[in-house]
């Protein structure tokens, strides 16, 4: 996720470079095939008009591409909440009769913060998890296809074990189980987001219609003195292409770049949070960082 920080120059010319390019050689082209060839002299009203659709467009398609990027920060706003009442829940119904299955349990779910967001950014599901679950029980959720789901049933299953030992009983049960529910509609809202591809056909055909008012336009200037043309078609471009690519950047929020949620900073203050509430003593601190962005 982009912080409030000053994002250098650099990051946002890597994300339009080659459409640049693009576009200064075409206006070059233009701007000579009118000169020594063919002048079309195309009405600047035809640009304009091209450009008001288009930013339009362009409008509504940042529009669709944050509510992807915000519904997966919703998903995660509550996976911290639940993640808290899952070990309050533990720690006020079992009075601390079973203090060892609750502990067990709540280095779970910090285990499956962890597993879940690598397991979003096809990262290794099983890495740093053993610092949260048993070797044993690592590499019997490392052989399941979702490792997220697998530590979730064992969430399941210590909690029958809960119950069947009298440790809560059926209401606590029932209660805890609700947040355990939530978690999984989570876990599927999140995974939903990810496997369902935001439509390339719209981009790729709304990415034509720009180079399309573009070089429009390009004709439109071709009579303009010393090749001042170049430069201002850069300069119209740039807000076309950087609104684009923001877009397209922030339409898949799992995908391990700077727009992304930031899932490994949020899965870090779940583990402070749960750690402090069971009053353990090796608590890490929140993730830092140098850069304009987190992850």
């Amino acid at each position: 996720m982009i912080l409030e920080k000053r994002i250098p120059f650099t990051y946002w010319f890597k994300i339009i470079k080659w459409d640049i390019l693009i576009v200064s050689i075409f206006s070059i082209i233009v701007y000579f095939f009118s000169k020594y060839l063919i002048n079309l002299n195309i009405p600047v009203s035809i640009g304009a008009f091209l450009g008001t659709a288009i930013a339009l467009l362009l409008s509504f398609k940042l529009s669709q591409s944050y509510d992807r990027w915000w519904e997966a920060r919703k998903i995660w706003g509550s996976i911290v909440n639940d993640s808290r009442t899952l070990v309050i829940q533990l720690k006020g119904f079992s009075k601390n009769k079973n203090t060892e299955r609750t502990h067990t349990m709540a280095y779970r779910q910090i285990a499956w913060c962890y597993a879940l967001s690598q397991g979003l950014r096809n990262e290794a599901n099983s890495k740093n998890l053993n610092n949260f679950i048993s070797e044993q029980e690592l590499n019997l959720v490392g052989f399941a296809s979702n490792t997220p789901f697998a530590i979730l049933n064992n969430q399941s299953q210590d909690l029958c074990a809960l119950h069947q030992e009298n440790f809560v009983n059926d209401f606590q049960q029932i209660q805890i189980d609700n947040t355990l529910v939530r978690l999984c509609d989570s876990m599927g809202r999140a995974e939903r987001i990810k496997n369902t591809a935001f439509p390339k056909t719209y981009r790729l055909t709304l990415h034509l219609f720009i180079y399309i008012f573009l070089i429009t336009l390009s004709f439109s200037l071709a009579e303009m003195p010393n090749l001042m043309e170049i430069p201002l078609m850069i300069l119209i471009s740039i807000p076309f292409f950087l609104i684009e690519k923001i877009a397209f950047n922030i339409q898949d929020p799992f995908e391990n770049k700077p727009t992304d949620i930031p899932m490994t900073s949020i899965s870090r203050t779940i583990e402070i949070d749960i750690k402090q509430q069971l009053g353990v003593k090796d608590i890490p601190e929140p993730i830092a960082t140098d850069k304009f962005y987190v992850l």
